[in-house]
């Protein structure tokens, strides 16, 4: 394991031997990863000089796998003479508001623009295909803004695409690209589980896509239904303003799309394994228990914690 410290002078710090305990912690949406270091003040391989600093940055290495680089945000101290660090990836500087107006541009184009106009460093982008008519954001946080593009992708092309910092640089990645050759089950690392079935939240058995015609001055609808889940489980049902460019035949393809997406039993699992830093938010695993066949999930959030030489994982994935 490598943890270096760069600080804003130049000089470069090696405190693998300093560090007590660490945490690596991401999220599929909505938030920077996070690395928590647990650090032994005046330990026995600290240098005279050795100090940290808001700012700084923090680079995290096992394995020959480049996991983390970020910077620091917050330093505790006490009595103990342990130091408790906290580093953000680059996505933290994403937090802040902006105002954009843009037009027939895809969620890629969206996180090109925005990190060229805030000063962040990019790696691969791959492909989005949607083209969004009129993106029109005011005082809106630029994580939010990129997500909502993001969301129009899945939404239109049903393509849900991975945002993140990849040792520091803004990434997007297509589903494949993530997918794993993990398998998590009984023998296979995993050893706590626990499974949820719900239909309670994002699951739609009727979609109601509309469309307000500027001729006629009237409002159309293009529903479309499962009656078999209907008599299940009622009705539950996404009503949703199509996009006005879009024909009667594209809406009607779109609320297609979204039945499929949504019309389902979600199955979701949070699960204690032996920890493997190849596994982020984001990615596609394969999970075989004796409730169901071997099964890809989705990771929606990840926490890493290594503790002298034991490593674990936990993960809440789900089927998407």
């Amino acid at each position: 394991m490598e943890l270096l410290v760069k600080n804003k002078e130049g000089r470069l710090w090696d405190i693998s031997g300093m560090v007590s305990d660490l945490a690596w912690k991401t999220s599929r949406s909505g938030k920077p990863a996070t690395l928590e270091l647990t650090l032994v003040d005046s330990g026995i391989y600290q240098h005279p000089k050795f100090d940290i600093s808001n700012g700084d940055i923090v680079q995290f290495s096992k394995d020959g796998l480049d996991v983390f680089y970020g910077f620091v945000f917050s330093m505790d101290t006490g009595s103990d003479q342990l130091i408790k660090l906290t580093a953000y990836d680059q996505i933290r500087y994403l937090l802040g508001n902006g105002s954009y107006v843009l037009q027939d541009v895809t969620a890629q184009e969206v996180i090109r623009k925005i990190a060229k106009d805030y000063g962040l460093k990019t790696g691969v982008l791959e492909e989005t295909l949607y083209h969004i008519p009129s993106l029109i954001e005011d005082d809106k946080k630029l994580l939010d803004i990129i997500m909502g593009a993001l969301g129009s992708e899945l939404q239109y092309k049903g393509q849900l695409m991975a945002f993140y910092d990849d040792f520091g640089k803004l990434t997007l990645r297509k589903p494949a690209s993530m997918l794993l050759n993990l398998v998590l089950g009984a023998g296979h690392s995993l050893y706590d589980y626990s499974l949820k079935k719900s239909i309670d939240q994002d699951t739609y058995n009727t979609i109601f896509l509309y469309q307000d015609n500027e001729q006629t001055g009237k409002r159309e609808f293009y529903p479309v239904s499962d009656k078999g889940n209907v008599e299940r489980w009622g009705l539950l049902h996404l009503y949703q303003k199509a996009d006005d460019k879009a024909n009667a035949a594209q809406i009607q393809e779109q609320a297609g799309q979204l039945l499929r997406l949504h019309n389902r039993e979600k199955l979701s699992l949070s699960v204690q394994a032996i920890g493997d830093l190849r596994v982020r938010a984001g990615n596609f695993i394969y999970v075989l228990l004796d409730e169901f066949q071997t099964q890809l999930f989705l990771v929606d959030t990840c926490s890493h914690k290594i503790n002298g030489g034991e490593h674990t994982m936990s993960l809440d994935i789900k089927v998407v």
